[in-house]
């Protein structure tokens, strides 16, 4: 039986090998990416030309040609290729000026395609779009159409990755050439598919329409005729709502919303739809609408010198212009010694 300490001692080495390679897969993939940037903006600061601005055009044209294919020309791009403050992109050009060097004066005519050459056959870092990994191994799917065209090939275009399919919404399985719950394949082969969303009302179907559901979502049901159709929650004899909310039916579910502040109860919204008027409201032709308590037979604030004010659902009593509330009785403001206020609520 093997030591703890070997075991221990051998579980750390598995551990450190493991990082080491994901380190260095992580390193391939951002190689890849900056020798991406700096041959693209190898080809964009190319095609800035100098403007010479003289007036032999002849001349000017055999000075540019020149100029274009010189070793000093060729010093300016790579000076341009990089931002400054961008470690990985200056260190690349300048540990493979030489390559760029080779290229410019001897590979360009033959090998126009700078990436193909510098990043995928010279140093190494990058994948033909549609290959993986160290050997550059085709995708799942084929390296024209990886996954069949339904996802993206993990390291696709680099030296990283495993080469399997990451699919899109919708799809599944290893080559992403089915379908998940909800959608159905409109289209199918061996290389091909199409996967194209349910009905609304359908769990899974095997087509477009309601009717063509294999199953109906939660909120839906089957008719006679086999098509899913929304339930209409709020027409049971429970609604599911509480007293002071109606019940709104939506597709395939439902929403409750409070019912308007002068009902007490309600099947909908606004004053009109109230099952009991709240305190405050009475009914008027249908409606709940405020009551005014002021106007009342029965005096809503009794007592000398007391004035009441109506507020919508509500009221409140104040003591008359010269009177001031003390201790619940309206008492004259002049014989208490103080400033006349214009109104004194009753606390």
């Amino acid at each position: 039986m093997q030591s703890l300490p070997s075991a221990v001692a051998l579980l750390t080495a598995v551990m450190f090998a493991l990082h080491i390679g994901c380190t260095e897969a992580a390193k391939l993939k951002d190689s890849c990416s900056t020798c991406r940037q700096i041959t693209d903006n190898f080809s964009k600061v190319r095609t800035a030309k100098k403007n010479f601005g003289g007036g032999n055009t002849a001349w000017e044209e055999r000075k540019l040609s020149k100029y274009e294919t010189s070793e000093i020309r060729l010093v300016e791009i790579l000076e341009n290729v990089c931002d400054s403050s961008s470690f990985e992109c200056n260190q690349m050009v300048e540990e493979h000026e030489e390559q760029f060097e080779t290229w410019w004066f001897k590979r360009k005519t033959k090998h126009p395609d700078l990436f193909k050459w510098f990043c995928v056959d010279s140093i190494k870092v990058c994948c033909p779009k549609g290959t993986f990994g160290p050997d550059c191994n085709a995708c799942l799917g084929g390296s024209e159409r990886p996954c069949h065209g339904n996802g993206a090939c993990d390291g696709d275009g680099t030296r990283d990755g495993h080469g399997q399919c990451s699919c899109n919404h919708g799809y599944e399985g290893e080559f992403c050439l089915d379908c998940i719950a909800g959608f159905y394949n409109e289209e199918r082969n061996d290389t091909h598919s199409v996967c194209t969303e349910c009905h609304d009302s359908c769990k899974t179907c095997t087509g477009s329409t309601n009717r063509e559901c294999s199953d109906c979502k939660p909120g839906w049901e089957k008719d006679q005729e086999g098509a899913c159709n929304d339930v209409d929650e709020c027409s049971g004899e429970s609604p599911p709502c509480k007293e002071d909310q109606y019940c709104l039916n939506t597709e395939g579910s439902y929403s409750c919303k409070a019912c308007d502040k002068p009902c007490l109860g309600c099947r909908g919204a606004g004053p009109d739809h109230c099952l009991a008027c709240a305190d405050g409201y009475r009914d008027e032709e249908g409606v709940c609408a405020d009551m005014n308590e002021c106007e009342l037979a029965e005096p809503a604030c009794p007592g000398e010198h007391r004035e009441c004010v109506n507020m919508t659902g509500s009221f409140r009593c104040i003591c008359a212009s010269g009177f001031q509330d003390q201790g619940g009785v309206c008492v004259e403001a002049a014989a208490l010694g103080s400033k006349l206020p214009e109104e004194r609520e009753d606390l």
